[in-house]
């Protein structure tokens, strides 16, 4: 009888101080694995074992005590003499244990033939320890690895700021989106309210549902791609409301929204800039017409409205005066730096922004079959 387990392959988290100590482990291997030849491997995992104290004490002071301190905070005098400092202090520590545990173990171990190398250990132990070839050799190995880890962390720690920045700039933008949709709503809501028009309480209600979508499904970096155009179709609803039969709205939408991820409230900009700009700026007819096309991961916006009398400086691509479109522009070049493509036509008849960008999409749960 064949029966089908469903294993799902789960992350597996690793704590920290187990990454760290694996980590630890596997350059204790290596460093004994390169000064093997020299002796055996077995001797050389003894005298790396006394060896690594020094190695691991050196990497953290500089990793979590003198380059976050002092480096990050652009204190170089302080951080140049701190680094000065350990590397001396590691180089002659590693020079001592090498004098104190090293070097008698290996003559007690090793029969030693050479007459000057014995003589040279029969010296006091300042001469031997402050001698200069000796001091850089022990130099480069307490640098050989603790370098290129020391280079690893600080790329991570560079990146890891980078991040946050970038997330930071993020937030700020993501959140710039919020008062600004809601004054340009509350606008309109006064308006309707002036004339005390029925529509007032669709118009709150509607209002309420965009901010309940704004405050609690927002905060992810992405959110599906059906739910943010909904939202758009909820928001053209709203402005029909207050504008009626005065503009001619076509939305229209083609192909398939499904398991597609983006940017929230980033076409959001776009449609509301139309009828800001566009409609509320003009008498009498007016026309707006939104497309969406999705091809496989491929997404494509485009929102045309017909261009109130504008002077001849007043150019939506240099961002004066128009708040949601600067915001959107940045957040498009933090986002989708090398995957989105942003065109703005400011004619004398009609204003167009065409949107091309590329799109995540949500992968399917990894399964594992296993016939049993």
């Amino acid at each position: 009888m064949n029966n089908r387990i469903d294993i799902r392959l789960q992350n597996i988290s690793i704590p920290r101080v187990y990454q760290h100590l694996l980590f630890w482990v596997a350059v204790y291997f290596l460093v004994a694995s390169m000064y093997s030849v020299q002796t055996s491997f077995v001797i050389s995992l003894r005298n790396n074992l006394i060896f690594m104290p020094v190695q691991i004490a050196y990497y953290y002071a500089i990793a979590y005590w003198v380059i976050p301190r002092y480096l990050f905070v652009k204190r170089y005098f302080v951080f140049t003499l701190l680094l000065l400092l350990l590397v001396v202090i590691s180089t002659l520590a590693t020079r001592s244990v090498g004098l104190t545990f090293v070097n008698p173990y290996l003559i007690r171990v090793i029969p030693i033939i050479d007459h000057n190398y014995i003589k040279y250990n029969q010296l006091p132990f300042s001469a031997k320890l402050f001698d200069i070839e000796s001091l850089v050799n022990a130099f480069k190995g307490v640098n050989l690895i603790i370098g290129f880890v020391l280079a690893i962390k600080l790329f991570k720690m560079w990146y890891e700021r980078k991040q946050a920045a970038l997330e930071a700039e993020l937030s700020a933008l993501k959140a710039q989106v919020h008062p600004h949709f809601l004054f340009n709503t509350l606008n309109n809501l006064y308006a309707l309210s002036l004339d005390r028009s029925p529509k007032s309480p669709q118009l709150i209600l509607g209002l309420s549902d965009i901010l309940r979508y704004m405050l609690y499904e927002c905060n992810a970096d992405e959110v599906l791609l059906e739910k943010e155009i909904f939202m758009m179709q909820q928001y053209v609803k709203l402005e029909k409301l207050r504008y009626e039969d005065r503009i001619d709205i076509n939305f229209t939408i083609t192909g398939n929204l499904k398991n597609k991820l983006i940017a929230p409230l980033i076409i959001l900009p776009f449609i509301e800039n139309a009828f800001k700009h566009g409609t509320s700026e003009k008498t009498g007819q007016v026309w707006i017409n939104i497309g969406i096309n999705v091809t496989g991961n491929h997404f494509k916006l485009k929102v045309a409205n017909n261009n109130p009398e504008r002077q001849p400086d007043d150019d939506e691509t240099s961002g004066r005066g128009h708040i949601g479109l600067k915001n959107v522009m940045k957040r498009l070049d933090l986002l989708y730096p090398a995957t989105s493509k942003l065109k703005i036509m400011n004619e004398d008849e009609t204003f167009l922004i065409i949107l091309d960008m590329d799109l995540n999409i949500i992968k399917q749960p990894a399964k594992q079959l296993i016939n049993v």
